[in-house]
């Protein structure tokens, strides 16, 4: 009965010491709350606080602010490249602007454990041992937008739908199909977002380099959608030149050309430049231009289809066609030599004798389209077919036997007056020609080849007036 008495008497005495020391804790927990928050992080950052891996507890705003004005420095020089293909377009660090937004990234880690919320600060301040925080960091998007704009009106190319229009066994109309494409700017956004971030972190060297991204836009009809003569694609292109030419034979370039622009070679058919041009004359619209002669350069009626017949076989010869019949000119012509081509790239035509021939050995129709340009001297051929695998090449192309004109001829003519002379046909160097014209297909051999060309030195030849 004592025994429990004296435990009564204890147990008071023992709470009262508790409740002391608790209170004394909790006062020393609070002291230290105050102290930790009031006096050794007054102004200052709290310790958890990590930016871009740099710790900043303990420093004050002042301090954060000034660590990222310092970094802004850095991206003075910055530089994005954009590339496309042979486009090129730049953006400076002046007109970029990038930046941190010290101010703004100070006020955002000094925030941290001070928000209205008691419990919230109290698990920021002493249990998160890490609290990262993304600093501010902008650019002028402006300069990226207005680059945008101009970069689509140099890269975007709307797709072509094709035309094909036929009437009375040729091709009035044609115009293939094409891709087009445009710039996929919320990629390159992106790219430009990942290239700053790079740039920030600084995992990256200036210049950056930026691909511009494209996407590809189809048209609604196709060139097969359009025709059933499995006229589909390129497969054969030739080009020439002929600055130089007197007006009379440009025309009849020009004209010539036209005649078998939208023409349609049947699959197994030989196509026969004569026959397909038909008669060359005055009475047909040919004009008055030089052609050699009988053995002469004279002017005559159609100087200057074989500019055309020459660019035909230059088309046929990349396409991979057999060439069933070919001739050299009687003399080096430099217009079939301008644009940097080798002598023995040409093919006289002079109805009945020479003729160019060539067979559609494919299994669709070829079609032939022609492009002059008077005004910078070129015409280009162009083949459509269906593409059946075929490589053609053209191998061991020499030139040699180089000989110079003869000595120049000067004959008397009474029909012009004494004292004038004029000049009527042209000096030129000889010299012989040969390639090899090799066309393989799936490891085989389809055409092999040689073609050889033997053309004459040529003499100037003038007439000399005697007429008094």
């Amino acid at each position: 009965m004592q025994q429990k008495q004296k435990r009564r008497a204890i147990l008071p005495i023992i709470f009262t010491i508790g409740v002391f020391f608790i209170s004394i804790s909790f006062a020393s927990l609070v002291l230290w709350y105050y102290w930790y928050s009031n006096v050794l992080y007054k102004n200052r950052v709290f310790a958890p606080v990590v930016m871009h891996a740099m710790p900043f507890g303990g420093k004050t705003k002042e301090e954060v602010e000034r660590y990222w004005l310092e970094k802004n420095t850095s991206f003075e020089h910055v530089e994005l490249v954009f590339t496309f293909e042979s486009n090129i377009a730049t953006l400076s660090g002046s007109v970029l602007q990038p930046g941190y937004d010290a101010t703004l990234s100070a006020t955002q880690a000094y925030l941290i454990g001070r928000s209205p919320y008691y419990l919230s600060n109290l698990h920021d301040r002493f249990f998160k041992k890490r609290i990262d925080v993304t600093p501010v960091f902008s650019w002028n998007k402006e300069s990226v937008t207005a680059l945008m704009e101009s970069l689509k009106n140099t890269i975007n190319i709307p797709p072509q739908d094709a035309l094909f229009r036929f009437s009375g066994g040729k091709v009035l109309s044609f115009k293939p199909s094409k891709n087009g494409r445009t710039v996929n700017e919320k990629l390159l956004l992106k790219h430009v977002d990942d290239a700053m971030q790079h740039i920030t972190l600084e995992k990256t060297s200036s210049p950056f380099i930026i691909p511009i991204p494209v996407d590809i836009m189809f048209p609604s009809a196709s060139t097969t959608d359009v025709n059933s003569f499995g006229i589909k694609e390129l497969i054969g292109k030739g080009y020439s030149e002929f600055k130089g030419s007197i007006p009379g034979r440009v025309h009849n370039v020009a004209l010539a050309a036209a005649k078998l622009n939208g023409v349609l070679i049947k699959p197994g058919d030989t196509f026969s430049f004569n026959e397909t041009i038909g008669d060359i004359s005055a009475a047909t619209g040919y004009q008055s231009a030089y052609i050699i002669k009988d053995g002469r350069t004279v002017l005559g009626d159609g100087g200057g289809v074989c500019q055309v017949s020459s660019t035909l076989f230059r088309a046929a010869l990349n396409a991979g066609l057999p060439i069933v019949e070919r001739h050299e000119h009687s003399y080096r012509v430099h217009y079939y030599e301008d644009g940097g081509f080798k002598a023995g790239l040409d093919a006289t035509v002079f109805h009945p004798t020479d003729d160019l021939k060539i067979k559609n050995d494919t299994s669709n129709h070829i079609l032939i389209q022609t492009t002059t340009d008077p005004d910078n001297f070129t015409l280009t051929f162009d083949l459509y077919g269906t593409y059946d695998g075929r490589k053609a090449e053209i191998l061991n192309h020499t030139v040699w036997g180089i000989t110079p004109p003869p000595p120049s001829l000067y004959q008397d003519d009474p029909t012009l007056p004494k004292g004038v002379v004029k000049q009527v046909d042209f000096a030129a160097w000889g010299a012989k020609a040969s390639f090899q014209y090799k066309v393989m297909r799936d490891g085989n051999t389809l055409i092999n080849q040689t073609f050889n060309s033997n053309y004459r030195p040529w003499q100037a030849v003038y007439l000399r007036g005697t007429k008094e």
